[in-house]
């Protein structure tokens, strides 16, 4: 790949955005704000999934598909030592949706 000023501009970006995210309070702060969008999220789905009665078991079937691929992903590369931000955002965003329809499966049995 040719170094072009728009190559640079990217690299150079990206290095701040990895600087900015090296202070351990950002990295919290974001994992906490993907934490409550996954509850927004949990919310969302179920909503959205029991409107019309025909999706539930496909959201359900399409939600335990994405929980074991990030859990899979996880848990691959926690293997191998290696820490990525975007896993461990996708991490927090499972707990979260996975926490809320556990609290929706609650207040509808109640």
């Amino acid at each position: 790949m040719q170094n072009t000023r728009i190559n640079r501009l990217i690299d150079v970006l990206g290095d701040r955005f990895g600087g900015w995210l090296s202070n351990p309070w950002r990295r919290i702060s974001l994992l906490l704000i993907s934490l409550l969008f996954g509850t927004f999220l949990g919310t969302a789905i179920s909503t959205i999934a029991g409107q019309s009665a025909d999706w539930d078991i496909i959201a359900a079937a399409l939600l335990v598909l994405w929980t074991e691929l990030v859990s899979l992903l996880l848990y691959r590369w926690r293997r191998q030592g290696t820490r990525y931000l975007w896993v461990e955002l996708l991490q927090a965003l499972k707990i979260g949706v996975t926490y809320n329809l556990f609290v929706e499966a609650f207040k509808l049995g109640s």
